[in-house]
């Protein structure tokens, strides 16, 4: 049976429990396909390499059961890792992915801003947060929600009102509010940790 935003019930329960234990964020489970489980099902598609269209179909399910997660490239210390292809971020313990996050990062496409003709890319390479902002933030193109700072560009993990399964902002790394407020609460980018771009 096919599972999408709006749908409710016990197949939406299971499915959320076995994205929570495969380490996809959602939030608690509650049998409410929302925001927080579409989120959760572009990450898994994503990690997949399947179309993220957030609808819960055959291949969706083959991944979900052949348990899908991504593939971390550190193998120590705590390391925040993007994955621009996948459009996720695993939170990555001693080589051990702890949390997965939907993401939309860069479009790498051509803007102008005070004149000057700049790329909208996430660079690629190993940064580490240096300031964060604990709540709204107005930046030079745009509002940022409770931003962790990892590049000299300005350049965050951040939370935002929209999301979508495609790149869409200038080069931060947009995630859902909800779950910029759980990288909050339980610690996930502390100041001077490692983030890893590829």
């Amino acid at each position: 049976m096919q599972l999408e935003r709006g749908d409710e019930g016990s197949g939406v329960l299971a499915l959320q429990e076995r994205l929570t234990a495969l380490g996809y964020w959602l939030g608690e489970p509650d049998g409410r396909f929302g925001r927080s489980t579409e989120q959760a099902v572009f990450a898994l598609q994503g990690v997949a390499g399947l179309r993220r269209d957030g609808v819960v179909g055959l291949a969706t399910r083959a991944a979900l059961d052949d348990g899908a997660r991504p593939v971390p490239r550190s193998s120590s210390g705590v390391v925040t890792e993007i994955d621009r292809d996948a459009g996720v971020i695993a939170f990555v313990r001693d080589g051990a992915v702890d949390l997965v996050l939907h993401t939309s990062t860069g479009t790498f496409e051509e803007y102008t801003h005070d004149g000057r003709r700049l790329l909208a890319d996430t660079p690629e390479g190993r940064f580490a947060v240096s300031w964060s902002v604990d709540g709204w933030r107005d930046g030079a193109l745009g509002r940022l929600y409770r931003p962790r700072y990892f590049h000299p560009d300005g350049i965050a993990v951040h939370g935002y009102p929209s999301v979508p399964a495609y790149p869409a902002s200038h080069g931060c790394a947009r995630v859902s509010m909800a779950a910029m407020d759980m990288i909050w609460a339980r610690g996930l980018m502390p100041s001077g940790s490692t983030v890893l771009v590829h």
